[in-house]
């Protein structure tokens, strides 16, 4: 007991004496460290990374109590498992770490620098093209839910597919509401995996894309709508699915799906997302399965 009181004697002793030295630098640092930590809980809650850092700050409490109670063989055990943490975190938390790189490049600043260094000489072109892509997405879509055949498209970001893209056949073309039904179309080679769409062109078809990991996703939903969840946790990617058994149309992004969309919905959401923003709202469909509400 008298050494915990030590202990806790000694680090009061040490935070009055930084206070006594505060400046305003030590105050910006504070602020960026508080930030990343409050990145990493962001990113790693409700993942199986939670359960890992829950594990992890159990580990480390148990080692300050060897400490400061001298329980020598618990302190030499955790030393070693100490370490060998850094090389063990960055295997455990890899595809965390992954999708926060991946965050960190999609954001504001990591784009600017993207088109400083590339230029945006044809941005209008771009826009022209996908919106022309969004156009015939939204007319095959309407084939496909009036003949009740399903249908999975995934419109590329700023997030490379290749990996994706290297599972299915490359195709392209210029897209056009008949080639989209064509590819669905039940008899089709190419019906049952997703078709991507990169730069206003269809890329590819037959692609397989990963299932979602939320556990908690409803049992109602069948492979293709965790297909599109899958894949909108994985990237920035805008995935449209069109249900074999009901003919809805649903939109993933960021991990959350939208539903009962129309075309003209369906449109005004797909330019929102992948041409202009800011310009106007995103005009939802009438459900809503996010990462907390996907139970029915």
């Amino acid at each position: 007991m008298d050494r915990i009181l030590e202990s806790i004697t000694a680090w009061w002793d040490n935070l009055i004496a930084i206070a006594k030295s505060f400046q305003f630098k030590d105050a910006v640092d504070i602020l960026i460290v508080a930030l990343l930590m409050f990145g990493i809980i962001k990113l790693v809650r409700e993942t199986r990374a939670g359960q890992l850092v829950k594990g992890l700050v159990i580990v480390v409490a148990l080692f300050l109590v060897s400490h400061a109670l001298d329980l020598l063989m618990v302190s030499e055990f955790l030393n070693y498992f100490f370490t060998f943490a850094f090389v063990a975190i960055l295997i455990l938390f890899q595809p965390e770490i992954r999708k926060a790189l991946e965050q960190v490049g999609r954001s504001n600043v990591g784009q600017s620098i993207v088109s400083a260094v590339g230029g945006g000489r044809d941005r209008d072109e771009e826009k022209q093209q996908m919106r022309k892509a969004i156009n015939a997405v939204c007319e095959g879509v309407e084939i496909l839910q009036g003949l009740k055949m399903g249908a999975l498209i995934v419109f590329e970001r700023q997030t490379n597919l290749g990996e994706i893209i290297n599972t299915g056949t490359l195709i392209n073309c210029t897209p056009t509401g008949q080639i989209v039904g064509n590819i669905f179309f039940n008899k089709a080679p190419l019906h049952d995996g997703a078709m991507i769409v990169r730069n206003g062109m269809v890329h590819a078809a037959g692609c397989i894309l990963p299932l979602t990991k939320n556990p908690a996703v409803s049992a109602e939903l069948g492979t293709r709508h965790r297909a599109a969840l899958g894949v909108s946790e994985e990237s920035d990617g805008v995935a449209i699915v069109v249900s074999e058994e009901t003919g809805n149309i649903s939109v993933a992004v960021n991990g959350s799906l939208t539903r009962d969309y129309t075309k003209d919905t369906l449109r005004d959401a797909l330019e929102t997302l992948l041409i202009a923003p800011d310009e106007k709202p995103v005009r939802r469909g009438l459900s809503f399965i996010s990462k907390k509400a996907v139970k029915k």
